[in-house]
């Protein structure tokens, strides 16, 4: 009786599809839903069993199969569970149901590009080396200028008497040429000038000096930030087989792999046609001449994929190629298949799929051939289909999975973003906060000096007072004796 039937079924975890729970041994996803489904409509029974060498199948030169496939030509299993693409030599091996899910090609797994910010980036538009000298050169020209001051006599605090009714009295201490020269690197200015002939020379100097830094400085960062916004970035399949930073490579024996070195053979076969062509004796000169081109003729595209794949080293499985994506400064990319990588976007916020999405293929079922229950599956599944509840499945695994990450991704913004001039508002902080601890230093320090002081002068100046007085009345008294 067919509601006695169990049928084997075997199958290989592959998030959303089948998801395995080693702790619990319990089955899970899309597809473990769709059996179950099928179960009931056909009244059949099923164990499920996991493939051992994970392997969805791959034929040998002799036309053996192994991994899943493997187990139903050999008659071990009754249904293959897995997301398998139905593949022309596949279909000569098993018998596919109808599609369960929509096509799916190949595309890229790639983590997202971060952008290189730093919350001090305004100081890195120079050279630590240059921001050294340009201290070094502000302290001098400070130093310069208060020697200057104080010692030529032509200076205003050299001749005070003589300068009475001028209005520049500006006397460069050490204190007042550093403002000077700090204030003069502003558009505010540096303020009054030495008016010495020895202290405005060494002044103009630095304001050329102050002129040119600025204007570099100003130019260095426009062009800074404008080569940032417009860097060359990957946005397609193209883009990531046409540059040479980030390496990229396949599944080894996927389908992935299958359809890179078919495509490599079919290009190198063009080829060599091409060549017996244009090499054969045969031909006429007008027939050669016909032939004569200045370019290759056939794309060698897949060529330089899969020579570069085999260059990169093929990763076992998608767990080393997660580890691959880990390791610090990784610039490795995966092409693989879509489900994979659009699994991964879904679930991690690092990854991005990179398109456009090729070599489409349905999902199915796989059976043994001439199965009694492909008929069947076929039958349920387009019932299915009719009532939407193969849509209605998809949607709940892929677009309503509750393990699903939302990540937050921005649209690209063409002004500065706080993380790279956030450094102005911590100086603006650190500014503020010096000058309330100066004022806190000014208020109660020089108050107390100040009364200080005057106590202390006051005390002498009464002593002070009282020894002359006395000394007064000695001296008078003493006169008045020597009178008499």
């Amino acid at each position: 009786m067919m509601n006695k039937t169990v049928l084997r079924v075997s199958t290989i975890p592959k998030p959303p599809f089948v998801i395995y729970d080693e702790q619990a041994n319990h089955f899970d996803g899309m597809l473990i839903e769709l059996l179950h489904e099928l179960s009931l409509r056909l009244g059949f029974g099923y164990n499920l069993t996991i493939q051992e060498d994970g392997k969805y199948g791959h034929m040998d030169d002799h036309g053996n199969w192994d991994g899943l496939i493997g187990e139903l030509t050999r008659g071990n299993a009754d249904v293959g569970l897995a997301a398998f693409s139905v593949m022309t030599e596949r279909m000569g091996a098993v018998d596919f149901t109808e599609a369960v899910y929509k096509p799916t090609g190949i595309s890229v797994l790639m983590l997202k590009t971060k952008s290189v910010t730093s919350f001090f980036r305004f100081l890195t538009i120079l050279e630590a080396e240059v921001w050294w000298c340009i201290l070094g050169a502000y302290l001098l020209t400070s130093v310069l200028v208060w020697i200057f001051d104080t010692w030529s006599p032509y200076s205003y605090q050299n001749n005070v008497h003589s300068r009475k009714n001028d209005r520049q009295k500006r006397v460069f201490t050490l204190k007042e040429s550093l403002w000077f020269s700090l204030t003069s690197l502003t558009p505010q200015g540096g303020g009054e000038a030495p008016i010495n002939l020895s202290g405005r020379i060494v002044a103009a100097t630095w304001w050329l000096f102050g002129f040119i830094i600025a204007a570099s400085y100003t130019a260095n960062l426009a062009a800074f930030f404008t080569i940032s916004k417009y860097e060359k970035t990957i946005e397609s399949f193209d883009d990531l087989i046409n540059q040479y930073r980030y390496t990229y490579t396949v599944i080894e024996n996927s389908t992935t792999h299958t359809y890179f070195r078919r495509m490599n053979d079919i290009e190198y076969d063009f080829y060599e046609k091409w060549k017996d062509m244009t090499l054969n004796n045969s031909l006429t000169a007008h027939e050669r001449a016909q032939l004569a081109v200045w370019e290759y003729p056939l794309s060698d595209k897949f060529i330089k994929i899969y020579s570069a794949v085999q260059h990169n080293n093929m990763v076992l499985n998608l767990s080393q190629a997660l580890a691959k994506f880990a390791e610090e400064n990784s610039r490795f990319s995966l092409i693989t298949e879509t489900i994979d990588v659009q699994y991964q976007v879904l679930m991690d916020c690092r990854f991005r799929e990179i398109g456009p999405e090729f070599s489409k293929k349905p999902l199915a079922i796989a059976l043994p051939k001439n199965s009694i229950w492909t008929k069947r599956f076929n039958d349920a599944i387009l019932e299915l289909v009719k009532e939407s509840w193969l849509f209605w499945a998809t949607n709940r695994w892929w677009d309503e999975n509750p393990n699903r990450v939302w990540c937050n991704d921005y649209t690209i913004n063409t002004g500065l973003s706080i993380e790279n001039i956030g450094g102005l508002f911590v100086v603006i902080g650190a500014g503020i906060v010096i000058a309330i601890a100066t004022l806190i230093y000014e208020f109660f320090y020089f108050n107390f000096w100040r009364e200080k002081m005057k106590r202390f002068y006051n005390d002498n100046f009464k002593k002070l007072d009282a020894i002359v007085y006395f000394k007064t009345k000695v001296q008078g008294i003493t006169q008045k004796v020597q009178n008499h």
